[in-house]
């Protein structure tokens, strides 16, 4: 097993670019059961019950196979003890990933996170044009059959994405990502829903591919230590080492500087100083 890269670390916070293919917890699988959760697999969190199942089985002998998830490899790897998860990616999704070293830490981020002041940005590939190059995707989400998430019109709770498009090489469009709420499935469904789904990204109709082309780019967390920037090289995969694939991505600004235009006031993240006075 390849050494996670590290992108940060320090005395309290870790930040990792996430292979494709790793989930955020542990698994236990069964040697003749169904097949373990591939890269594009839908996470799932167990319930109670199937939890307790796994748990009597591995106690009784049962043939299974423990699959060691992000946190699990980290502290073997780093030797440490304590690590907290501060955010999610999907198991098919690379990059940016933080965890704390320490409860306090992990609760300024979670809070970061939840009030919605980090900046978060992603990288995509698609082999579908889309219905619009650049803009603003809006909607509330709900859950379908078989693990899907579906976009709807309504706005109560909505999620948030915009992005911009190029042509990363004729036939295939990358996108420049920036979600503002942090919702399962959140920028697949977004960019099925123009049209564009994500290649590699089966659940949702992208085109057969190696892997799931959705990649964390970049992290801005405004700490009170200080503002940390992290960018995670977008460099796995067969698609994105081509060589007009390469010529898109090398070519890329930072994303801070794309010309993002402002959400209406309704979606708006309030003040820092109205966030710390209601947090």
């Amino acid at each position: 097993m390849q050494p996670i890269p590290i992108l940060f670390e320090d005395a309290n916070l870790l930040v990792v670019n996430k292979p494709v293919g790793v989930a955020m917890h542990d698994a236990l699988d069964s040697k003749l059961g169904a097949p373990k959760d591939n890269a594009l697999a839908i996470e799932h969190e167990d319930t109670d019950k199937n939890a307790a199942q796994k748990e009597s089985s591995a106690c009784k002998g049962e043939d299974t196979l423990r699959t060691d998830g992000i946190v699990t490899q980290l502290k073997k790897q780093l030797s440490f003890s304590e690590l907290h998860l501060c955010h999610r990616l999907d198991t098919g999704t690379s990059g940016c990933l933080c965890l704390a070293k320490n409860a306090k830490t992990a609760a300024e981020i979670g809070e970061l996170f939840s009030s919605r002041r980090i900046g978060k940005f992603y990288l995509a590939l698609s082999e579908h044009k889309p219905k619009k190059k650049q803009g603003a995707i809006i909607g509330d989400m709900k859950n379908r059959r078989g693990g899907q998430r579906i976009l709807l019109k309504s706005q109560e709770n909505p999620a948030i994405t915009q992005f911009f498009s190029h042509a990363a090489k004729p036939g295939t469009r990358g996108f420049i990502v920036k979600p503002h709420s942090g919702k399962t499935h959140q920028i697949r469904v977004a960019l099925k829903s123009i049209g564009a789904p994500i290649l590699g990204d089966s659940l949702y109709g992208g085109a057969p591919s190696d892997r799931l082309y959705l990649h964390a780019w970049h992290l801005r967390l405004p700490l009170s230590a200080g503002e940390l920037s992290i960018t995670a090289p977008f460099d796995t995969g067969r698609v994105v080492n081509e060589s007009e694939v390469q010529a898109w991505y090398s070519a890329l600004q930072q994303p801070d500087s794309y010309p993002w235009p402002s959400l209406p006031a309704r979606f708006s993240t309030p003040p820092i100083d109205k966030l710390n006075v209601l947090g």
